[in-house]
């Protein structure tokens, strides 16, 4: 058995691949991944060809309402394997690109394989025995695959594999109701098929503000066939023909079954154990304020670690280690208190902070404002009537405590809110220093935190 040394190693080549630059020039570093493609979920199969496709689903979404506007426009369908090709063609380029990129640099070594603990700072690298004085853990997460799925030993499809089909599905049954369940719901009805949500809680995105939940499930139930407060109970049939049965006994059919209902660190296949990393009751690695895990010498950043499993929080604990690593004296933490999230969907979703459940659960006081895009001129001008901005705040200092967003661009619109949460800009503050540009979309914004104050 071979055996190598390294000064560092990283094991994973998604935001871990990100902590390595130029300042680790002067030393031995090598990296490990165990697929070719480099670039982890985000690259591959998560953010950036979701977005992608989710976006391709707007211009669907565009010409099929042009009518409102007065336009006359005839919607051909979505060219389906075209527009996968478009977009793979831009993100598996990228991969093998980061790969090459690696191997091509002379200071660091690459090891293509399945990394497990032997021992403290000690792997097994299929075969090869990889020492190390320190070790970055960012080996991401996977979808969770529910025991009723898994068993039956029939195909189904997860978000790491959909997108790559050839066909689009007649019939496509999604388990799950959260954020990868509602994006590529969307995705696939804009691409022509049929679409069946079974989800388990109440209402669809659950963790949302309970406002955006029920606005957002109600939108949802016109488009597609839910199912909600359902479990699945097994699933039979053929390929091709597949029959779910839920905890009720009804049953739903469909061509082809979409398993969305999150995803588990891959800490578990790791042996994190014979290195002296311990986790948590969920699987996740743990990590101090500085990402250093519980073994010496290794330390861990992303989904395999994160309360937050989100690309930007990877990406801002991986600047983390960076530093942490380059600076052991003047250690820097990563802070999870104000993290914005996004779902791209239709209509789009947005929020930062605290939702209303949660400060009423908590007991604590608060404000609520809320305007609808229906009601500022640019929402005229897009016909909009069900988005709406939603702020939180505090009733005594009018701090914003939380906001929430959903319609056309909640991304970008969420921006000014999320800078408001996390710097402690006071709503009347926000309202009347800066000017709001008119009639820009920005006004929705605007006008909620008036009213929340």
């Amino acid at each position: 058995m071979t055996t190598v040394h390294h000064q560092l190693v990283v094991v994973g080549t998604g935001s871990g691949n990100t902590v390595i630059d130029d300042s680790f020039a002067d030393l031995d570093v090598a990296i490990v991944e165990r697929e070719e493609r480099f670039g982890g979920t985000c690259l591959n199969v998560g953010c950036i060809p979701t977005k992608m496709l989710a976006y391709t689903a707007e211009v669907v979404d565009t010409v099929e309402r042009s009518g409102e506007f007065g336009v006359d426009a005839d919607l051909g369908g979505m060219r389906w394997t075209d527009v996968r090709d478009r977009v793979l063609g831009r993100v598996d380029p990228l991969a093998r690109e980061g790969r090459d990129g690696r191997r091509d640099t002379s200071w660091i070594t690459v090891h293509t394989g399945h990394a497990r603990f032997t021992g403290p700072r000690t792997l097994d690298v299929d075969g090869t025995t990889v020492t190390a004085d320190r070790i970055v853990l960012a080996t991401g997460s996977r979808p969770l695959v529910p025991p009723p799925v898994a068993e039956s030993g029939l195909p189904y499809e997860t978000s790491d594999t959909i997108m790559r089909r050839d066909r689009v599905p007649a019939r496509l049954a999604v388990l799950g109701g959260g954020y990868i369940a509602a994006e590529l719901a969307h995705v696939f009805a804009a691409a022509g098929s049929e679409i069946v949500v079974i989800e388990q809680g109440p209402t669809l995105l659950g963790p949302q503000d309970e406002t955006v939940a029920a606005e957002f499930t109600a939108l949802a139930g016109k488009r597609y066939e839910l199912h909600l407060g359902r479990e699945l109970t097994g699933v039979s049939g053929e390929p091709g023909a597949l029959r779910l049965t839920l905890d009720d006994g009804s049953t739903v059919e469909a061509d082809t079954l979409l398993v969305a209902v999150g995803r588990i660190p891959n800490g578990d296949l790791m042996d994190l154990a014979e290195g002296g990393v311990e986790v948590d009751e969920k699987g996740l690695v743990l990590v101090d304020e500085h990402q250093r895990t519980t073994a010496e010498g290794v330390w861990a950043l992303g989904d395999v670690c994160s309360p937050v499993p989100l690309k930007h929080v990877a990406n801002r604990e991986a600047d983390v280690v960076r530093h942490n690593l380059l600076h052991p004296d003047d250690l820097r933490s990563a802070d999870h208190d104000t993290v914005p999230s996004a779902v791209f969907t239709d209509p789009q979703i947005a929020q930062v902070g605290a939702t209303e459940q949660e400060l009423r659960e908590a007991g604590t006081p608060y404000r609520v404002g809320t305007t609808r895009f229906g009601d500022t001129a640019y929402g005229w001008a897009m016909e909009d009537d069900t988005g709406f901005c939603k702020v939180l705040t505090d009733p005594d200092t009018g701090a914003v405590l939380g906001a929430h967003v959903m319609g056309p661009q909640a991304p970008t619109l969420i921006q000014p809110l999320v800078l408001a949460v996390t710097l402690g800009i006071p709503a009347r503050t926000l309202v009347d220093r800066p000017y709001w540009i008119h009639p820009a979309l920005t006004e929705v914004v605007q006008q909620a935190l008036i009213a929340a104050t």
